[in-house]
């Protein structure tokens, strides 16, 4: 059986992947998934989140589904700090 040889990755699959942002990707993911977290602990539905967090209900749905190109990370870090 021949042997093939596949380069090295990184910690990061969006650097392999040639993302030129991929550490701010990887960090607004990071954040998405607590607040998530934090959305599914006190049990907050969708509306109810928004209203806690001051966004609307569609930027609570757009992180739930880590949809985050029209979020900051900054705005991401506010909430996760808001909320912990």
């Amino acid at each position: 059986m021949t042997r093939i040889d596949y380069p090295k990755g990184t910690d990061n699959v969006l650097t392999d992947l040639g993302f030129d942002d991929a550490e701010e990707l990887s960090a607004k993911a990071a954040l998405a998934f607590k607040l998530n977290a934090l959305f599914d602990q006190r049990g907050l539905n969708q509306t109810e989140a928004a209203e806690i967090t001051g966004m609307t209900q569609p930027k609570v749905s757009q992180i739930r589904r880590y949809k985050l190109q029209n979020i900051s990370l900054e705005r991401l870090n506010q909430l996760t700090t808001q909320l912990s």
